[in-house]
């Protein structure tokens, strides 16, 4: 992340330490977008560092911003998606760990011994309680039934 950081005119670039990024979204980026990565990355880094609107700038949402605002987004394509990926992962990383810890109240000591299947039900419920405090029980026992009675006719 801190390779792509626009403090001191982009001082902290790395274009391999970039690049290696693309090993954790590789659902992301095709063998063509490597390659193109690759090059927009050097044509990247000399723009930025002679366009003097990136100066100045702060953390990579001030970045993307200005490359939102002027259209840059649009020339390095490959540079904005990992820019906003980069960006996304502390809010993935937490709410994994969100689910995680909810996992600790669900799957104590004495329910140690209870299914994978049964285990996912209780978490998307602990951990989406807001939502299930809005919805009468009559209304999920109704639902549970419905879905019921279709397996018994499959």
């Amino acid at each position: 992340m801190a390779s792509l950081s626009p403090v001191d005119v982009f001082s902290s670039f790395d274009k391999q330490k970039i690049l290696k990024l693309d090993e954790y979204y590789e659902d992301e980026f095709s063998s063509a977008d490597l390659l193109s990565l690759d090059d927009q990355l050097g044509n990247y880094i000399t723009n930025m560092r002679r366009d003097d609107r990136f100066w100045g700038l702060n953390d990579l949402s001030e970045l993307s911003m200005k490359l939102v605002e002027t259209k840059k987004c649009q020339v390095f394509q490959q540079v904005y998606l990992l820019i906003k990926l980069v960006m996304i992962l502390p809010v993935e990383t937490a709410s994994v760990e969100r689910a995680f810890s909810s996992m600790n109240y669900v799957k104590n000591k004495l329910r140690n011994s209870m299914g994978d299947q049964f285990l996912n039900d209780c978490l998307v419920t602990f951990i989406e309680r807001n939502i299930f405090l809005e919805i009468s029980d009559d209304d999920i026992m109704k639902r549970f039934q419905e879905i019921k009675t279709r397996r018994e006719q499959l």
